[in-house]
């Protein structure tokens, strides 16, 4: 079993990249913001709660995403792994995980960075957000607010998987092609 932590700001590429690499390697793709939007649009208790913290551009709550995250690993008991798309953002939230996986008997094996500079990225969710409908993706200001978040947040991440051996930084910015070939480089080399 495989499970990886795909990991970068928003708009760096994790969902496109995500696609690709859930049918290569045959893993199940868990992606907060996909779930949340379910819960969202579906108007969960969670989803409602979720939705507070989204459209002020903050990241939700460690309880909150562990909770849906939880379900939905649950859901899957069959799967060959597990391609978890923006989660962990927080230490809390890699323990939180790594404590879950043991109960599963499963781990994370590696967790790769989509590595990017800041302004190519908000112009790649101002651009996004003209078809999205994402109100997170409009607004120049909650872009940078979720990248601030991101910086004092998950950049912290990096030092916690880089200390267990698992952390592997590829470059962003190319073609999606090009980003997928980095991508697969690094994951049959595991």
């Amino acid at each position: 079993m495989i499970n990886i932590v795909l990991f970068g700001k928003p708009g760096a590429g994790k969902g496109t990249q995500a696609e690709f690499l859930k049918e290569k390697y045959n893993l199940t793709h868990l992606s907060t913001g996909d779930i949340f939007r379910y819960n969202i649009k579906n108007e969960t208790e969670l989803g409602k709660l979720a939705k507070t913290y989204m459209d002020k551009g903050d990241l939700v709550p460690d309880e909150v995403t562990i909770k849906m995250l939880q379900s939905e690993v649950d859901n899957n008991p069959k799967s060959a792994g597990f391609l978890f798309d923006g989660f962990p953002r927080t230490i809390a939230q890699a323990k939180a995980l790594d404590a879950f996986l043991k109960t599963k008997k499963q781990s994370i094996t590696a967790t790769v960075a989509l590595d990017a500079d800041d302004e190519v990225l908000v112009k790649r969710l101002l651009e996004r957000g003209k078809t999205s409908g994402r109100p997170d993706d409009q607004d120049e200001e909650k872009i940078r607010n979720r990248y601030e978040e991101y910086n004092q947040k998950t950049a912290p991440l990096t030092d916690y998987y880089k200390a267990q051996d698992k952390f592997y930084a590829v470059d962003g910015i190319g073609t999606i092609e090009e980003v997928t070939a980095r991508l697969s480089k690094v994951i049959n080399n595991l």
